[in-house]
């Protein structure tokens, strides 16, 4: 069975997506610890991180760098962070969170939706790529 992130990729589910090549697909987090919050997948389903080739790593940090800096223009923040984490999706991705005060990423602690225009910040962060 194909994981929701698979789905999203596959347009079954949809996102709001920042970028997409041959390889990768990145998209806003929908439960955002901070605005601008986005996922990184490789298009390819394997479920653990370091399962995945080399060349598919170095690509997907290439991609995420990408992002990262058209974030960096778009969202009020001092660096966009970076993690690999999470069982929840049994799908490689990395999360890249605009990071402020003490860097600290807490992934219990959810912003309200309601604060944050997706369709707009996508836009944002998808014209600075």
């Amino acid at each position: 069975m194909a994981s929701i992130f698979t789905k999203i990729i596959q347009g079954e589910i949809p996102s709001y997506k920042i970028a997409e090549n041959e390889q990768f697909y990145a998209f806003l987090d929908i439960n955002p610890v901070t605005a601008g919050h986005t996922l990184v997948v490789p298009k390819t389903e394997i479920d653990y991180f370091f399962d995945l080739d080399e060349q598919t790593i170095a690509g997907m940090m290439i991609f995420a760098k990408k992002i990262a800096r058209a974030m960096d223009k778009v969202i009020d923040c001092q660096r966009v962070g970076i993690t690999v984490l999470g069982l929840e999706v049994p799908h490689a991705h990395l999360h890249l969170v605009p990071l402020n005060e003490t860097g600290i990423i807490d992934f219990k602690n959810k912003i309200d939706k309601s604060r944050v225009d997706f369709e707009e910040l996508a836009m944002k962060i998808r014209a600075e790529l």
